[in-house]
């Protein structure tokens, strides 16, 4: 441990009594020990609900969906393990034991978003979920579906959300605005303002991977996307270098939860910058680097669903 550690940590334990005087109940509550944690698992009625609904309408969906066209077929078996991978990933997110631990780490909140965004957002939607929807529904509803889909002021609307840019500019603008000191210790305080920056980032992410995933077939689509990925690390990594190296107490209503888990505040909070700074940018690369290859095999044929299956028009995987 360095010099400057050592030190933190013992201006942290003098300090600590008088700070917890000041904070008293308004200190965000939270598993304050490892056994705490352990039994902190949160099952929320509605988030458990929308989990289970999902879960269940994409295994039916791709169910039958492979007993019509074969195994494998209309869906690869690649793009299943990936959106199951970031339905686990969801659960861990706001379901396991890191949720309620985020409450009182920093670190702990920062990882829990960059879960959603970075790991869970790219699996779903390279899982492809509107393809087993559609295979879930009744053909008749399905059908329905898919020509709502394309009426015109939909599928312009659609277009326009989905666009690279815009949805690279929702994205940033959410991650920045909650990361504005009274927006983020506002979602400590209310469990609505908590949902509700965690349906920004996942909803934004969601539709920021879409855009660069789904985008335009070809070249054009595949450098746009590269781009868009490169200035997406570069301004999520200035944000994770700003937080890490401030040097000072940016969110006060994490001044004591750190203490408890072996960290002064501002170890919890450097540490809360250097994942979004480091791990969540080696992502990125990773994901430009897939987009880089899948550019070079662009001009390979993809395997046809056979004749006579249920990809007809009523159940288009292009219905978006």
């Amino acid at each position: 441990m360095s010099t400057v550690s050592v030190q933190a940590n013992f201006w942290w334990r003098t300090l600590e009594p008088v700070v917890l005087a000041h904070v008293g109940a308004n200190a965000p509550a939270g598993p304050q020990n490892w056994g705490e944690l352990a039994r902190a698992w949160e099952w929320e009625p509605l988030l458990t609900a929308a989990l289970l609904l999902t879960a269940w309408v994409y295994a039916r969906g791709v169910r039958r969906l492979w007993a019509e066209a074969g195994r494998g077929r209309g869906l690869r078996r690649w793009e299943v393990a990936s959106f199951w991978s970031g339905w686990v990933t969801v659960v861990v997110a706001l379901a396991s034991p890191l949720h309620p631990w985020g409450r009182v780490l920093f670190s702990a909140h920062m990882t829990q978003h960059e879960l959603l965004m970075v790991a869970a957002a790219p699996l779903l939607v390279l899982g492809r979920p509107i393809v087993a929807l559609l295979f879930a529904l009744p053909k008749p509803e399905a059908r329905q579906l898919s020509q709502v889909a394309r009426v015109p002021w939909v599928k312009t609307s659609w277009r326009a959300l989905t666009n690279p840019l815009v949805a690279w500019a929702v994205h940033a603008v959410a991650l920045w605005i909650w990361h504005v000191p009274q927006f983020f210790q506002a979602t400590l305080t209310s469990n609505f303002v908590h949902d509700l920056q965690h349906v920004s980032f996942f909803g934004s992410a969601l539709l920021f991977w879409w855009a660069l995933i789904h985008g335009g077939p070809g070249r054009r689509g595949f450098g746009v996307a590269v781009l868009y990925l490169f200035t997406t690390m570069l301004h999520t990594g200035l944000l994770g270098a700003l937080i890490t190296l401030a040097g000072t107490q940016i969110y006060p209503a994490y001044a004591v939860g750190g203490g408890r888990w072996s960290l002064t505040p501002l170890e919890d909070q450097q540490l809360g910058g250097l994942i979004m700074w480091v791990p969540a940018g080696l992502v990125y690369i990773v994901s430009a680097l897939a987009l880089i290859a899948g550019w070079m095999r662009s001009t390979e044929a993809e395997d046809p669903a056979p004749a006579g299956t249920a990809l007809d028009a009523s159940r288009s995987p292009e219905v978006f």
